[in-house]
């Protein structure tokens, strides 16, 4: 049993600002895991509540002093490398980090060796999952082996607890492919996530074609591979009635695209999704960086940067996925244009967002909370982002004004461009399932 005081609580899904006490039941207790009552500051004691008084008294008081209180976030772009990458990441280490960032949920890729195609593999990974003390959800492959061939025979890997498809990693080229699995989600009700590169304007990935590529000496990545492909798809979206999600957004193009796709008849079935980094950095981080802010699609310009702040501030941009991608010491170390693409992002994410959004002033932490776990619970019908009593007990404690410097990270990857960067905000608390587990 919890008893959070004197924190300012944050739901944007339940019209909570304010101050609130919240008593929370463990996960071994009557009504495990969810949130007993909430209640303003100060009003949850045994003369008030009698019938609660053996809990009230037996509760372990956390002082939210200075902190704000969120739903705990949930982040449907994660990389966890397991089964078939562990030296990069594995189940354990991958929610370990996820806990330190204030994520109580996240949607794992499916991009695993062998790949999320099949029962087997499946059921790996959310047994796996159920393990660690986070709620592990996976989507599943749209083609078999990830090879843009076959469409996965998907309907029984919903029913076996699969929450979406994605070939994440790999774009979907074939475009009547794309056609089919888009009618496939329609028809099943399933989100859709897309990875829009198209290779046909890439001569290096990860580096944006422009100052950067000419800093390397190298082709680089041209915007139009992601423009390209998400025009098309946008229009296969509404034409299908598909639910879909544009990942990582890296262009102002793409932006205004899904904007006005938007405001189109069955543009409500659009959603899409920017990165921290994407809206945090410019292309200058991978000339200053290298391989440690090298990602696909890359880091661009400055006016993409606001372009993708605007776009989440307006609800063009409803999601803010970390699209947390480890690799070894060594494979980062190698030469610009072999090392692999990607970064880590679940233990900064939040302190990001704190600097980068609200303390910069582009928005408020309402709307970051819906971006970060209200929205991405919603696209894949979880029961999450939310926070009222019955409810489940995944929050997070954030001091909005320490300061930190990530020297290390709960990931068994160190990927960062942030490493050794004092960043503003911290998260002081994660409870998931009525257990505290940071």
């Amino acid at each position: 049993m919890l008893l959070i005081r004197n924190g300012h609580l944050i739901s944007p899904a339940d019209e909570l600002n304010g101050y609130f006490d919240l008593l929370v039941a463990g996960p071994e207790e009557e009504s495990a895991g969810t949130i007993l009552k909430i209640a303003p500051n100060g009003t949850i004691t045994p003369a008030l509540f009698p019938e609660l008084e053996e809990q009230i008294r037996s509760a372990k008081p956390v002082n939210a002093t200075g902190c704000l209180i969120f739903p705990g976030l949930v982040d449907v772009h994660v990389h966890f490398r397991d089964p078939g990458f562990t030296y990069k990441e594995d189940m354990e280490t991958g929610a370990g980090a996820a806990a330190a960032g204030g994520v109580t949920s996240v949607v794992l890729m499916a991009n695993t060796k062998p790949p999320v195609d099949n029962p087997e593999t499946l059921a790996y990974v959310l047994n796996k999952g159920r393990e660690t003390g986070i709620r592990v959800y996976t989507c599943v492959n749209v083609t078999k082996g990830m090879k843009g061939e076959e469409l996965v025979d998907v309907a029984p890997l919903l029913k076996l607890g699969a929450v979406g498809m994605t070939d994440d990693g790999v774009p979907l080229l074939d475009e009547n492919l794309a056609r089919e699995a888009m009618k496939l989600s329609a028809e099943l009700g399933v989100p859709i996530s897309f990875h829009e590169e198209d290779p046909a304007y890439i001569e290096n990935n990860g580096i944006n074609h422009g100052a950067a590529s000419e800093h390397f000496q190298i082709g680089g990545s041209d915007r139009e591979a992601e423009i390209s492909l998400v025009r098309r798809d946008l229009a296969l979206a509404l034409e299908t009635g598909a639910i879909i999600n544009i990942q990582h957004i890296s262009s102002k193009e793409t932006v205004e695209l899904i904007r006005l796709a938007k405001f189109s008849k069955g543009g409500e079935r659009i959603h899409a999704e920017a990165t921290p980094h994407h809206f945090t950095l410019t292309e200058e981080a991978a000339i200053r960086c290298g391989t440690m802010a090298k990602m696909n699609p890359p880091l661009r310009e400055e006016a993409d940067r606001l372009a993708i702040i605007e776009g989440i501030a307006d609800g063009t941009i409803d999601i803010i996925a970390t699209d947390h991608a480890p690799h070894s010491e060594e494979e980062k170390a190698k030469p610009i244009t072999e090392a692999p693409s990607g970064i880590i992002g679940l233990e900064t994410a939040l302190s990001l967002a704190n600097e980068s959004l609200v303390q910069a002033g582009h928005m408020d932490y309402e709307q970051v909370i819906r971006a970060m776990s209200v929205n991405p619970a919603k696209l894949y019908g979880l029961e999450a982002g939310f926070v009222r009593e019955g409810g489940p007990a995944d929050l997070v404690v954030f001091d909005p004004k320490k300061t930190w410097t990530p020297e290390s990270f709960l990931s068994k990857s160190s990927n960062s461009p942030f490493l050794g960067k004092t960043l503003t905000g911290k998260v002081r608390t994660t409870i998931c399932r009525g257990q505290i587990i940071v």
